[in-house]
């Protein structure tokens, strides 16, 4: 069966069966759901069952002409659309928080708004920044891992590149469980949303730079700020949005980039 010019070079088996083609002559599209009532393709034929001399219902052109328009089916596609829903109930969870529980609170920075900030697959779990107007925060989504098991407030250490941070397990009932790592609170320091987005995404990249990586043991400077904290609370629980005092987290990796 021939290829087409328009997308990876002609090789069918990078377009799954629900790649949506469109002919780069007319751009006029190929949709697998539809057919091609043209040629009396029935609906549900992908583009890569057509026949070699099916051409562009519009302009003629051959079949090799068409490039991808759009691929639900792909696995890149299929793992953002997985990254979205997660991160979407991520930020659902928070936003309850904030309207329920944190807007009223002094110490919180009414110029932010929930926010996840550059999630993505890392090790079988998606990694990225949450921001929120009372903490910024790196989170762990699990993958097909079971932490239900693990207890509100149990720390890991979890290894990158630039050092290896202290991670707290915690739970939400729209999220599930996940661990987080505190960067910054309160969020004072952060003129507006497109500030505190910008240090979020620098922080994922200086994250993974290993010219970041301290001659010095982090982890007891994490652990010792952690079990202080730990200490003023007395419920059992460590909700990750609440307002530390923490200061000292910004040199781990934000290096003070909220200045």
């Amino acid at each position: 069966m021939s290829g087409f010019e328009g997308s990876y070079l002609g090789a069918n088996d990078r377009i799954s069966p629900r790649a949506v083609m469109e002919c780069k002559i007319c751009w006029t599209p190929y949709d697998p759901a539809q057919g091609d009532d043209f040629r009396q393709v029935l609906p549900g034929t992908p583009f890569t069952a057509l026949p070699d001399d099916w051409h562009c219902p519009n302009c003629d052109a051959p079949k090799a002409q068409f490039m991808v328009l759009e691929d639900p089916g792909s696995q890149a596609m299929a793992v953002q659309a997985e990254i979205a829903r997660r991160t979407g109930l991520l930020v659902a969870g928070f936003k309850e928080v904030w309207h329920s529980k944190m807007r009223d609170v002094p110490l919180v920075n009414a110029a932010l708004h929930v926010e996840a900030v550059g999630f993505q697959p890392h090790e079988g779990r998606l990694l990225g920044v949450l921001v929120a107007p009372w903490f910024m925060n790196l989170v762990l989504l699990p993958g097909e891992e079971d932490w239900s098991g693990h207890p509100a407030g149990q720390k890991v250490q979890v290894d990158f590149p630039s050092g290896s941070y202290e991670f707290i397990h915690n739970a939400r009932e729209m999220v599930g469980p996940y661990m987080a790592c505190s960067l910054f609170s309160p969020m004072a320091d952060f003129a507006s949303q497109l500030q505190a987005v910008e240090v979020a995404r620098a922080v994922m990249a200086a994250l993974f730079d290993a010219a970041n990586r301290d001659e010095t043991d982090r982890a007891a400077e994490i652990r010792g700020v952690r079990e202080a904290e730990l200490a003023a609370l007395e419920a059992p629980e460590v909700p990750v949005e609440s307002v530390l005092e923490a200061p000292s987290r910004r040199a781990l990796i934000s290096a003070g980039l909220a200045g």
